[in-house]
């Protein structure tokens, strides 16, 4: 090919371990092998529309720095055309790009990409989709959705403690909002409803890391499959969660297998809808969370696989 790839690097600037130096010395990095743009978000959703307009703007492969809330908005700008899109980590977990083989360190992630300049070989790999929104890896209802919001509300413990302040936000969250009265869950898969506390769906494998311990949650769910993984958490006592929280870490005993979990394997839609009313009537909401990032609270919901929707390179 003569000439280098144009490269359009989609950089949160307020990602965890994203600085101006260190920014500046991966671009620094990569003009040495591709014509290199950088925009900087200013806003939520603003990575969605960077990428949406990199559409008609001639790129050869975009690059979402940050971290997975970065990685799923320009999934969303890019979804369902051919401009590979990569990553490189920026944020504490950074689920995507360790479980799609790219370094989770900056600097070997940036000597990859390097690499990929030699060996551009493009791939498509599937989305989630709720309502009308793509994830990457993963989209939760009930528990995990609390303690996303929580956590996204301390920005600042959640980058000094990191999986240490999620694990105390879920304990806290959990004994407040779902020993005594949280809200009753209605799935409805395969044309028949299940009733449970929380759900979560998977594109792939694993659900989330916690520090360097990959956390298992659905089984057997690729990222190129064309279809979806899921499990619903029945009931929420002290029990229960002290038996299934363990299984999350290991791989000897698996979530999915725990007596209050039921799994769906190889699903390609379902409906999540509230069971629950306040003294009132009013249809209580239940709060969702995407790829890591908290969207709010729902009545319903739509989970769908989307076969093949980004183009990849990795």
């Amino acid at each position: 090919m003569n000439g280098k790839r144009r490269m359009l690097i989609i950089v949160n600037p307020y990602a965890t371990t994203v600085s101006d130096r260190l920014k500046n010395l991966v671009v620094y990095a990569l003009q040495g092998r591709y014509e290199v743009e950088v925009e900087a978000t200013e806003s939520q959703d603003h990575a969605t529309e960077i990428g949406r307009d990199a559409v008609d703007g001639g790129y050869d492969i975009v690059v979402a720095f940050g971290g997975d809330g970065t990685v799923n908005e320009v999934a969303n700008g890019l979804a369902g055309t051919d401009i590979p899109v990569t990553f490189l980590p920026g944020g504490n977990t950074n689920v995507v790009c360790r479980s799609l083989g790219i370094p989770n360190d900056v600097v070997d992630a940036t000597e990859h990409l390097l690499s990929l300049a030699d060996d551009f070989k493009p791939r498509k790999i599937d989305l989630g989709k709720i309502n009308d929104r793509h994830f990457v890896f993963a989209c939760g209802a009930g528990i995990d959705a609390t303690v996303v919001e929580q956590v996204d509300a301390n920005p600042k413990w959640k980058r000094r403690a990191g999986p240490w302040f999620y694990s105390w936000v879920a304990t806290k969250g959990y004994f407040k909002k779902y020993m005594r009265n949280p809200v009753q869950l209605e799935l409805e898969v395969g044309g028949k409803l299940h009733n449970g506390v929380t759900v979560l769906a998977q594109n792939s494998d694993p659900f989330t890391y916690f520090s360097r311990q990959p956390v298992h949650v659905c089984e057997n769910v690729s990222i190129d499959d064309g279809s979806l993984g899921m499990i619903l958490l029945k009931r929420a006592n002290l029990l229960d969660m002290g038996m299934v929280v363990p299984r999350l870490l290991t791989e000897k005993m698996r979530a999915a297998r725990h007596g209050q979990v039921e799994a769906f394997e190889h699903f390609t839609e379902a409906r999540v809808r509230s069971g629950s009313k306040d003294e009132d009537g009013k249809v209580r909401e239940f709060p969702v969370q995407v790829d890591g990032d908290y969207i709010g609270t729902f009545e319903e919901i739509t989970l769908e696989a989307a076969p093949g929707a980004l183009t990849i390179i990795a």
